[in-house]
């Protein structure tokens, strides 16, 4: 064979990232929550429901870290595998790039995007009374279908293969505090996982950024919890939004995207 042949095609394989070795989930439950750094969450006494009830039940990721400052970009990072060059929280924002919602419809899965206080299905506008389109990711590409766009209203009873929930400003403890944010996740995940627990799903609980951001890490707290998490562990490993959507696609056996092709899975945390 040409020298040539076998250095492009050993070029070819070498730019290939790997497939991650995940467990078999049915379906993935993404809740993002605002503004808390890791120290300021983790054995915080005003969240009670997080620290007593959730950690006990999941693998809690000590070393995860957000990827930007202000909050849109996070987002964006881990919808997208990128930041899409965004600095700043503007609205609106249009983008047509490869994203977790296209990359699943492809692949013949769904995926659902929920807002709670978002005034109507699919609603585009930038904000509404407790609710900022700046933290909904899958309403800034023109390649996921506004039918994608839903209002939280409670644990859709139709669960799509990605269910992307968003609490209000208030209940992601963007606008109100700690406690207020633990105890809507102490109304509304035990449904989820209750169901995941029926039919091998998986949630991820994190938050959007670290705020405040103190050391410059922009660590935030990042919780695991399905039938194939192994319970009450903490894994040190060094995540970040990208080895999160990185984790999602490979269960999935979905290919990567931009910036999230470098970035490792999640592991040591599976059953």
């Amino acid at each position: 064979m040409n020298a040539a042949l076998i250095f492009a095609g050993a070029l070819a394989l070498t730019a290939t990232p790997a497939m991650p070795a995940v467990p078999p989930v049915s379906h993935v439950t993404i809740v993002v929550m605002e503004n808390r750094n890791y120290a300021g969450l983790v054995s915080d006494p005003q969240a009670p429901y997080f620290n007593g009830t959730l950690r006990p039940l999941g693998a809690l990721l000590t070393n995860s870290h957000a990827v930007a400052h202000p909050s849109e970009p996070n987002y964006l990072a881990l919808f997208s595998g990128s930041t899409q060059g965004l600095t700043s929280d503007r609205c609106p924002v249009s983008y047509a790039a490869a994203n977790l919602a296209s990359e699943l419809v492809a692949a013949g899965k769904s995926f659902g995007g929920y807002a709670e206080s978002m005034p109507a299905d699919g609603y585009r506008k930038c904000w509404g009374a407790g609710y900022a389109r700046k933290h909904d990711p899958w309403v800034d590409f023109d390649n996921v279908t506004p039918a994608s766009n839903r209002v939280y209203r409670g644990f859709p009873t139709v669960v799509p293969t990605v269910a992307w929930i968003v609490p209000n400003l208030c209940h992601d403890m963007h606008d109100c505090s700690t406690r207020m944010g633990d105890a809507w996740l102490a109304q509304h995940v035990p449904e989820m996982l209750r169901w995941n627990a029926r039919h091998n799903g998986l949630l991820i609980l994190t938050w959007d950024e670290a705020e405040p951001d103190s050391d410059g890490t922009n660590r935030i707290p990042t919780l695991l919890i399905g039938p194939s998490v192994r319970p009450g562990i903490e894994s040190a490993q060094r995540v970040d939004h990208y080895s999160v959507l990185r984790t999602i696609e490979a269960i999935f056996g979905l290919p990567c995207i931009d910036r999230e092709c470098a970035a490792a899975a999640i592991t040591g945390v599976w059953r």
